[in-house]
């Protein structure tokens, strides 16, 4: 590929991979009193979001998860969510902050029914290697709008971008060169300034 790829949400950012800096406390932190971080030198805040499946108190995250929108509408930045089981919730906490719209769902594992709403309220979903192993997922990712797609690494060392763009083309009956421009554009967008 001639363009370098770009990795939406990354544990392990590589220097010839772009990876947006992210700052923030992930939900499975949210009862813990951590200090919030310095949001300035970041380009996403995030993750951020609810985690349905861990033992963490739901109204801790929930709070949480506002402070997060609140810093991102106040900064203008875009968010990186961590949705497990909360889809609803997430839908619901979000409505309540219209400025933030620049919204990316990341490792996304759900149904069709799920990423179409998500979609249509104008956000985006990335999918990495755990979500190329869930059908539904699979199906999403052939299925929807290129404007709205993202592709990630998230915590895997052992699996590289490379791999995740080969194949989500696969899926999408395309070839990694272009869906790297599909890519290319919807980060573009991402961080435009509004």
């Amino acid at each position: 590929m001639r363009h370098r790829l770009i990795d939406i949400h990354t544990h392990h950012p590589r220097p010839d991979v772009i990876s947006p800096r992210m700052e923030g406390i992930h939900p499975w932190d949210a009862e813990k009193g951590l200090a919030m971080p310095d949001f300035g030198e970041c380009d996403i805040v995030g993750e951020t979001g609810l985690d349905y499946h861990r033992e963490v108190d739901r109204e801790a995250q929930k709070r949480l998860f506002e402070h997060h929108l609140l810093v991102a509408e106040e900064l203008a930045k875009p968010v990186v969510i961590h949705n497990v089981k909360a889809t609803e919730d997430i839908l619901r906490i979000l409505a309540r902050h219209p400025a933030v719209h620049r919204v990316v769902f990341h490792g996304f594992i759900g149904s069709w029914q799920q990423a179409e709403t998500i979609i249509k309220r104008g956000y985006s979903l990335s999918f990495g290697e755990r979500s190329l192993h869930s059908a539904k997922s699979r199906e999403v990712i052939a299925k929807m709008d290129k404007r709205r797609l993202f592709c990630e690494t998230d915590d895997r060392p052992d699996i590289s971008i490379e791999e995740i763009y080969s194949e989500v083309a696969k899926l999408r009956n395309t070839t990694p060169e272009e869906l790297l421009e599909e890519i290319r554009n919807n980060y573009n967008i991402l961080f435009a300034k509004y």
